[in-house]
């Protein structure tokens, strides 16, 4: 992200980055979901359902992205406000895809079979986090949160396939950008950062976003 940026700026020319932003060349203003907040919400709430206790996974997206970096610290805010959960593993995807979901939680739980929380920081993931813990035999519940409010993943969502996400705005975020563009072209100053809420998604309330999604 940070050369586009750069080179775009020394030419004069306004910019909107969406969803990431390089700290060493950041846009004229950063739009996307509020990722550390949203993350958080999941987390704690899927720790709520474990009774505030409990051994956790954390599947990473790519290592050093910035929806990577926020949603590891929204969740690790509220694991820290849980002293009986404990963090026992993590690693990193390439792609956020489910099908690294799926090979990620099947080593994880190979290694740790006693988990009973797993974080998957995007719906993919999560999905495939799903199938593993489906194959795996553990005969504890194991709550599991994903992120983004997938249009494929919130109607598995819905039939109670997993146990949380945050919908992202991605309507909401695509007209923010266009009217940010308009704006600074036309001369005006905006916020360094806008950031906009996700919706913590359950089973209860999925079928609203399925209807229509933000």
């Amino acid at each position: 992200a940070a050369v586009p940026t750069r080179l775009a700026k020394e030419a004069g020319i306004p910019v909107v980055n969406v969803d990431r932003n390089a700290n060493e060349a950041p846009g004229d203003t950063f739009i996307a979901t509020d990722n550390a907040t949203s993350a958080y919400e999941v987390c704690k709430h899927i720790i709520g359902l474990a009774g505030g206790k409990g051994n956790m996974l954390m599947i990473h997206g790519q290592k050093g992205t910035t929806p990577e970096v926020e949603r590891t610290k929204g969740c690790n805010k509220a694991i820290s406000e849980n002293p009986g959960v404990k963090l026992v593993a993590e690693q990193w995807s390439e792609q956020w895809s489910q099908a690294e979901g799926l090979n990620i939680t099947q080593n994880l739980l190979q290694a740790h079979p006693d988990v009973t929380l797993i974080f998957a920081q995007a719906d993919g993931l999560a999905l495939g986090a799903a199938q593993a813990i489906k194959v795996s035999g553990a005969s504890q519940r194991i709550y599991l949160g994903g992120f983004d409010g997938d249009t494929t993943a919130l109607p598995i969502l819905a039939q109670k396939g997993f146990d949380a996400t945050a919908t992202q705005q991605v309507r909401g975020i695509g007209r923010l950008a266009v009217d940010s563009a308009i704006k600074l072209a036309a001369g005006e100053k905006l916020p360094p950062e806008q950031l906009l809420p996700g919706f913590l998604t359950t089973p209860e309330n999925a079928a609203k976003f399925v209807a229509e999604h933000p």
